[in-house]
């Protein structure tokens, strides 16, 4: 090749010319994620680092309010409605996460099954999940109310001498909150297990038949092992699930959440704090980020838990 002759363009070059310039600039790949980055920084990072200042002033609704250091949060551990209302936040945990982990898993083996109409026993579990939680409240306020049909039921068939306080005695309300947080998260959880039983190699349960296992044990030491992971995650989301439960106490027990406010969660007493003309923003703002560090510690458990399965 003579000096000065003009080399061919090879598939690279032509390739980046056909890209444009966009293509060669280092920044160009930062200027797609503009728009995300910019939606969470307003919608997630501000109101969070909003929150984390509001909670060190006494502001309220109408007022700035000044800096008083770690006195809200002082409030808040000397305050009985805060830890009436972290108790309960901790008990619904307890309770709603193991049956959430538990009962779609069995669900989704009695549906895993072809056989003809599942489809509707599918869609049937699924439907409170597509279901307003304001719909599904008022639909089981209507169910467990003294004159409702559950304690007519109970009543005609000489269960009980007198109606079921369900809605009106605080334990007895809380309970109800958690057996509709748990009837509407059934057929939820029960598709991820769906998914996960599907990736089940069929040919482990044929080996264990021809072994002798039977269904329970098949089910205790293949399906069990095979969907652990997804159990774990699971349990990670029905926890955090559980912690900002709101909308069934609110539903069920009304804007005093349950007789003596003693049916209140965090989210609940979060609400009631910081609401109105005389809204103490800068407590809610306080109790927020206390219910925020009990969150995160359950998070970590959930994905230390995970971790350890792995190895």
């Amino acid at each position: 090749m003579t000096r000065g002759s003009r080399r061919p363009a090879g598939p690279r070059t032509a390739g980046a010319a056909a890209r444009g310039p966009l293509h060669r600039r280092w920044w160009s790949p930062y200027l797609f994620l503009a728009p995300g980055l910019a939606a969470v920084a307003l919608f997630g990072l501000w109101p969070f680092a909003n929150t984390v200042v509001l909670s060190f002033t006494d502001a309220r609704i109408l007022t700035g309010g000044g800096f008083v250091g770690l006195g809200n949060y002082r409030r808040a551990l000397a305050d009985p409605d805060f830890w009436t209302a972290a108790g309960n936040s901790v008990l619904y945990l307890l309770v709603v996460v193991p049956c959430l982990v538990l009962l779609p898993l069995a669900l989704a083996v009695l549906v895993q099954a072809r056989v003809p109409g599942i489809g509707f026993f599918r869609s049937a579990y699924y439907t409170p999940v597509i279901a307003s939680a304001v719909v599904v409240g008022l639909v089981w306020q209507w169910v467990l109310r003294s004159d409702g049909l559950v304690n007519t039921v109970f009543l005609r068939l000489r269960i009980v001498s007198e109606p079921v306080p369900f809605l009106t005695d605080s334990t007895m309300l809380l309970v109800s909150a958690m057996l509709v947080t748990v009837w509407k998260g059934l057929g939820y959880y029960m598709v991820f297990y769906l998914a996960a039983l599907g990736n089940v190699p069929a040919s482990l349960h044929e080996a264990a038949a021809l072994d002798g296992a039977g269904p329970v044990r098949r089910f205790v030491h293949i399906t069990v092992p095979q969907v652990k992971p997804m159990m774990l995650l699971v349990g990670t989301l029905s926890a955090v699930s559980a912690l900002r439960v709101f909308t069934e106490v609110y539903i069920l027990g009304g804007e005093s959440g349950g007789p003596g406010g003693g049916a209140r969660t965090l989210p609940f007493l979060i609400r009631q704090v910081g609401l109105g003309f005389a809204g103490e923003t800068g407590y809610a703002s306080a109790i927020s980020l206390l219910l925020f560090l009990l969150t995160l510690a359950f998070s970590l458990l959930g994905r230390r838990l995970a971790r350890g399965d792995e190895t």
